[in-house]
Formats: structure tokens, C-alpha cells, sequence
């Protein structure tokens, strides 16, 4: 084997490794960055309501937390399931008994995505505007057509 062909194969698994980690960070991030600021919205829209949440009491016998648990369990129950039972059903309708099987029945199933090889018109843009513009332009020429 080529010792370039694996210091490629590793550079490559070493960005991906790296690529998925900064994803997980920024999905992350992003996700405790939406929770703070709904809690923090619901504070001040209602702070009676919102501290009684975190105090069991006559009138509201579980916790916000306890029933956002409650929420975010049968919530995460009911898509795994949903989304299990759905991907099952097209995985036995297209009668495939192995991957490979089932890539190439969906393969032929779906469309066809042409390639752009080489590529027609314009792949690079220096912002935004130009490429609306590029866009435009087009609509413009298709439509004179």
C-alpha cells in the first residue's frame, strides 16, 4: 500500500472527526442558546407564574421542570418510534433484503439528479448581491426566450 494513499485516508477520517465535532459544538451551542433565551423570555412574561414553576404547590401539583421532562421523553418516545415505523415500512415495500439492495431499488425509484460536469455558468460569487443578481439575470434570459 502507498504510504501516501493512508496519510490521505488519515488527513481525511482527521477532518471528518474534526468536521463532525465542530458541528456537534455549534448544534449544540446553538440549541442551550435557544433553551436560555425561551426561559428567560417566559421570566419575563410572567415571573408569578414562572417562579411557582420550580415549587411544587396546591395549585400546580408537579414542577415546570418535571412536566418539561415529562414533554421532552414522550415527545423523543414519539418521533424515534414514528420515524422507526415509517423507515421500516418503506424498507419491507421496497422488498429489499440487504443495503445494497435497497440503495439500488431507490435508486431506480427515485429521479435521476443530472450531473453539472463541467459546470454550466457561473459556481462563484463575491457576495449576496451578486449572486442575486447572477439569478436575476437569468430569470431575464429565460424569460426572453
Amino acid at each position: 500500500m502507498d504510504t501516501s494513499t493512508s496519510t490521505e485516508n488519515a488527513e481525511s477520517k482527521q477532518f471528518r472527526v474534526k468536521a463532525g465535532l465542530f458541528l456537534a459544538a455549534v448544534s449544540g451551542a446553538s440549541a442551550v442558546f435557544g433553551f436560555g433565551a425561551t426561559v428567560i423570555a417566559a421570566k419575563k412574561r410572567d415571573p408569578k407564574y414562572f417562579g411557582k414553576g420550580f415549587m411544587p404547590s396546591r395549585e400546580l401539583p408537579e414542577t415546570g421542570a418535571i412536566l418539561a421532562m415529562k414533554a421532552l421523553g414522550w415527545g423523543t418516545l414519539y418521533a424515534f418510534t414514528g420515524c422507526g415505523v415509517l423507515f421500516y415500512a418503506i424498507w419491507k415495500l421496497s422488498g429489499a433484503h440487504s443495503f445494497a439492495e435497497f440503495r439500488s431499488k431507490m435508486g431506480e425509484a427515485l429521479p435521476r439528479i443530472p450531473k453539472n460536469d463541467p459546470a454550466q455558468g457561473r459556481t462563484e460569487f463575491s457576495g449576496m448581491n451578486d449572486l442575486l443578481q447572477y439569478l436575476q439575470d437569468q430569470k431575464g434570459q429565460k424569460d426572453n426566450k
